[in-house]
């Protein structure tokens, strides 16, 4: 990202432009699939750049998966909002918006749990298990608001057929993966909000 002479250097908006031409890169190649060197020389930026502003790669690395958590995070939480007051219809909306990105050319399943496959170490597997309480609050809502008797427990047999729907899609290309989740998740959420009979 070359500067043009006598231009002011904004550092947020140099990381920000880092982050957005390393993310597609880090995510096709994994995480070590692309060295410092490769990778500075695809975005057009020096190592010294790239270390002012993120410290190493393993802080590149951080930073992008937070952005993309969030990212990820904002869109399931709009196509739920978009979907209506309906919890079940708010549920469906999950598994169609998952079937969309699974559809996508560029598919590689969830990068951050990509990462924590990959990287073992305190940082990743925190950011990872902030993403996946991210997805766990959304669900968590969606239960409540639907009447479930143990909304806790139920969010997370949900987190389970997302996060599995996601891991199946990437890793064995059979079609309609999302679709199954969508339609066993439905029927979890009926199931733990059916009024047992009598009362």
């Amino acid at each position: 990202m070359p500067v043009t002479k006598g231009t002011t250097i904004d550092p947020e908006r140099t990381r920000a432009a880092i982050l957005q031409a390393a993310t597609p890169l880090l995510y096709q190649r994994g995480l070590d699939g692309i060295g410092v060197a490769e990778l500075c020389a695809r975005i057009g930026v020096s190592k010294e750049t790239l270390y002012r502003h993120f410290g190493t790669k393993d802080g590149l690395v951080a930073a992008m998966l937070e952005v993309r958590s969030q990212r990820v995070s904002d869109w399931l939480a709009a196509a739920v909002a978009a979907a209506g007051e309906d919890p079940a219809d708010q549920l469906a909306a999950i598994f169609d918006a998952l079937r969309q990105w699974h559809e996508e050319p560029t598919f590689r399943g969830c990068a951050v749990v990509n990462a924590a496959a990959q990287h073992h170490d305190q940082t990743v597997r925190a950011i990872t298990a902030r993403h996946l309480d991210r997805y766990l609050g959304l669900l968590t809502d969606i239960a409540e608001r639907a009447g479930a008797a143990a909304p806790d427990a139920l969010a997370r047999q949900l987190l389970i057929l997302v996060e599995g729907a996601t891991v199946v899609a990437a890793h064995h290309r059979t079609t309609g993966t999302a679709d199954q989740a969508r339609e066993a998740a439905l029927i979890l959420l009926a199931t733990a909000t059916a009024t047992p009979p009598g009362s």
